[in-house]
């Protein structure tokens, strides 16, 4: 049996990978994510930047972080931040670097195990292409197969009601997150001084499992994924959540990627990585992308 690498050097190969593919010095804009990969994909900027043979000034690249956590980030490295609000009128971030808490096969992501969803969303949604950096533990076949729950960005005052919404759709025992609910550190509150609610669903369809009865969900057959027993498809679901009252973002990142909009003729991003990269245990990197089978890289 080959030798195994720890969960952080799964995360920084996958980093150096994301960047060595997607990063382009003479870019203007760059989305920074957050939790722990991110830090790994800045120092892979920075690498990067020093040794690039275009010899860029890091000060020419305005970096747009999601958070508190990933503006630190940003300064820590000596990198110039730019808040979201300040980007320029009708401009569009060239790359975002963010990870996830899971990804299916359609390249589907919940994120908000670290509470920034919403700032993630607005960062991804106004960049030409998001790339999603991650480690094993986050490649999955479907959503909500190892991660216990869809995190929900709400305001205060509507809470309440929001969880008794939730469980209406099939949610099983939501809850308001509290300190020490998730393994990756978040205020019990967000940026925006608002809760997150964390909804346990049944694990989520794709669209291909409509269609047509998927050996790894038998007991699918002939479902529709509107929540007939609490069984959803990932952008039905996303849709229903951000139409309750009080709900400003939802933890699923779906639809079509930045680069499919711009073909559809958008002005605007998506919410979907138009690649992800995961951290292997046995050292290699395994690279998902839109259409595609996955493809191992030895690193």
């Amino acid at each position: 049996m080959g030798s195994t690498i720890d969960i952080e050097t799964a995360k920084r190969n996958a980093a150096y990978k994301a960047v060595a593919d997607h990063f382009d010095p003479s870019a203007r804009y760059i989305g920074i994510g957050s939790g722990s990969t991110i830090i790994h994909v800045v120092q892979a900027i920075v690498s990067t930047l020093e040794s690039s043979s275009q010899k860029t000034n890091p000060s020419d690249i305005n970096f747009i972080p999601t958070g508190y956590q990933s503006r630190r980030t940003i300064l820590d490295h000596g990198l110039k931040d730019l808040k979201f609000d300040s980007l320029p009128p009708n401009t569009l971030i060239d790359c975002a670097f963010d990870g996830a808490d899971e990804v299916d096969l359609d390249l589907n992501c919940i994120k908000g195990g670290g509470a920034c969803l919403y700032q993630e969303k607005l960062v991804a949604t106004h960049a030409r292409k998001f790339v999603c950096v991650a480690d094993h533990r986050k490649l999955q076949p479907r959503l909500l197969s190892k991660w216990p729950s869809v995190p929900v960005e709400v305001e205060p005052l509507a809470a309440r009601a929001v969880l008794q919404a939730l469980e209406l759709l099939g949610s099983q025992a939501p809850r308001i997150r509290q300190p020490g609910d998730m393994e990756k550190q978040g205020p019990i509150k967000t940026d925006q001084d608002n809760f997150v609610i964390d909804a346990p669903f049944a694990t989520l369809l794709l669209p291909r499992d409509i269609e047509k009865s998927n050996s790894l969900h038998p007991a699918h057959e002939g479902v529709q994924g509107a929540g007939e027993d609490g069984v959803w498809e990932v952008e039905k679901l996303a849709r229903e959540i951000k139409g309750i009252e009080g709900v400003l973002s939802v933890g699923l990142f779906c639809g079509m990627n930045g680069e499919e909009v711009a073909q559809a003729g958008g002005k605007k991003g998506g919410q979907k990585p138009v690649a992800a990269y995961f951290g292997m245990e046995d050292g290699s990197v395994v690279v998902r992308r839109a259409g595609q089978e996955d493809e191992r890289v030895e690193v």
